[in-house]
């Protein structure tokens, strides 16, 4: 029957919104954006396979990465609303575009944090998923505990070792209650290395599209730029002083972004006959 994504929701809006959280995350991920957001969306909150209540898909690699796009596609159409919107944190972002790019009318907008189209050489996705193998295996046999410690003092989040010592802890508790099976399975089901390659299906997506990133995390701001010369309709936003989760580091700025994002009209992308013509059009920030 495949995988079932667990969720919850919460908000007060009637705009459907799907949090799709990060590597380690879970459903309670987005919550600190609960009190900026919740007047204006329902968001549905989405604990991705290997996270909080969530198991693992039948199959690993490529084919459980596809059979949890084809979760969240059924999820969404489980909840009756029409087209809804779509964010995604770092893993959460890449499924969130994978799944705009198998079901493009499921949904309304997509807003992608730090995330990534793939890796476009093969070679890139053999050592990406070797990599991969070597941490799970390190879940595997050292525990959750001593991945998070690891995994924390990686320079990606510096930007969440600045925040006050409450956040952190909440942070890490919830990392904590992963489990390393899940962990480690989501690395072989869910890891870049074993996502398709979607570069070449942006010039495709007509979906209006957010990309947010840190202005510190030179890397994936490096990726929007390039993401954003590819799609038709895009708005990009760094913000200054943030790594990798701008969610966390600066939530009232997030929100406020996304909601700009969200409310603003949008007129109906055109369609193009070569991918040539797909920069007409293009909205970009």
């Amino acid at each position: 029957m495949g995988v079932k994504l667990a969720y919850e929701t919460w908000g007060e809006g009637s705009r459907p919104l799907v949090l799709l959280h990060g590597f380690t995350g879970s459903r309670g991920a987005f919550d600190g954006l609960r009190p900026l957001l919740g007047r204006h969306v329902r968001a549905v909150a989405v604990d991705l396979p290997g996270h909080g209540a969530t198991p693992l898909p039948d199959q690993r690699g490529r084919d459980g990465f596809l059979e949890t796009v084809g979760a969240l596609v059924s999820l969404v159409d489980s909840l009756g609303q029409g087209p809804v919107d779509l964010l995604g944190y770092s893993q959460g972002a890449r499924v969130a575009l994978a799944a705009a790019v198998r079901a493009p009318d499921r949904f309304g907008r997509l807003i992608m944090e730090s995330g990534s189209p793939g890796l476009h050489r093969r070679q890139e996705r053999a050592a990406r998923r070797e990599a991969d193998g070597q941490l799970a295996a390190f879940i595997r046999t050292r525990g959750v505990d001593a991945f998070v410690d690891r995994w924390e003092q990686l320079p990606l989040f510096a930007g969440l070792r600045q925040l006050p010592q409450e956040r952190k802890d909440a942070l890490r508790a919830m990392r904590g209650a992963c489990t390393a099976e899940g962990l480690a399975g989501a690395l072989e089901c869910l890891g870049l290395g074993v996502q398709p390659d979607f570069w070449p299906e942006l010039h495709a997506q007509r979906l209006p599209t957010l990309l947010l990133t840190g202005a510190a995390d030179a890397k994936f701001t490096q990726l929007a730029r390039r993401m954003a010369t590819e799609l038709p309709v895009v708005w990009r936003h760094a913000f200054e002083g943030c790594g990798h989760a701008p969610h966390l580091e600066s939530p009232e700025a997030y929100a406020r972004e996304v909601l700009g994002f969200l409310q603003t009209p949008w007129y109906e992308a055109p369609q193009f006959d070569s991918p040539l013509a797909a920069g007409e059009g293009r909205v970009t920030s």
